[in-house]
């Protein structure tokens, strides 16, 4: 099973970074147009079995912001053209290439950042045991997830103690029911919620 979802993974991202390559040098070019810098925001995230990697995507934010590691709806570091991106998931494109060097899968647990596996629990991590995702059923729930930070008086607080644990027990729905079934599922639901909005 493994082993067919990594060529569908495969095969996928190269046939997506194909297609999808007019669209991001288009979107390059407006994001140096608004805010010169580089185009692409890398990170450090936490993948499979703990291991830290750099995970891409087109940045969304001005240039050397500081403030906390999320984002809210009207976070004013956010760009124009990076509202658009992210309204649309088009910042994630560029981890097609994450997918394509094996770091990452099309569907699996988003990966996070170190501060917050660090306050994992033995449980919790049990979602470090499979390759972190594009997509997920978690990231479909909680689509709207900058809204709800927006709500709360402490985005953080809330990130860590309501919304990581919630994110968790739904990604242990891929963990459990790992099959080509799941897999595709959540491909089909990420783009229908994409497509018809």
């Amino acid at each position: 099973m493994r082993l067919i979802i990594n060529f569908c993974d495969f095969a996928l991202a190269f046939i997506g970074l194909i297609t999808c390559f007019p669209l991001i040098l288009i979107l390059v070019i407006l994001i140096l147009i608004e805010d010169f810098g580089s185009p692409v925001f890398v990170q450090a995230r936490v993948g499979k079995d703990n291991k830290i990697f750099n995970i891409y995507k087109l940045r969304s934010m001005r240039l050397n912001q500081s403030g906390l590691l999320l984002s809210t709806a009207n976070d004013p570091r956010i760009t124009t053209i990076g509202k658009f991106i992210r309204k649309y998931k088009l910042d994630e494109t560029p981890q097609l290439i994450n997918v394509l060097l094996g770091q990452m899968s099309f569907v699996g647990p988003r990966p996070e950042v170190e501060k917050y596996v660090s306050l994992y629990t033995t449980d919790q991590k049990k979602v470090l045991s499979v390759k972190p995702g594009i997509t997920d059923y978690a990231s479909i729930i909680f689509r709207n997830e900058n809204y709800l930070l927006e709500l709360s008086s402490d985005p953080e607080l809330t990130y860590i103690n309501t919304i990581v644990p919630r994110k968790i027990r739904l990604n242990m729905l891929w963990v459990n029911n790992y099959s080509i079934f799941t897999y595709f599922h959540c491909i089909f639901k990420t783009l229908q919620l994409l497509l018809f909005k």
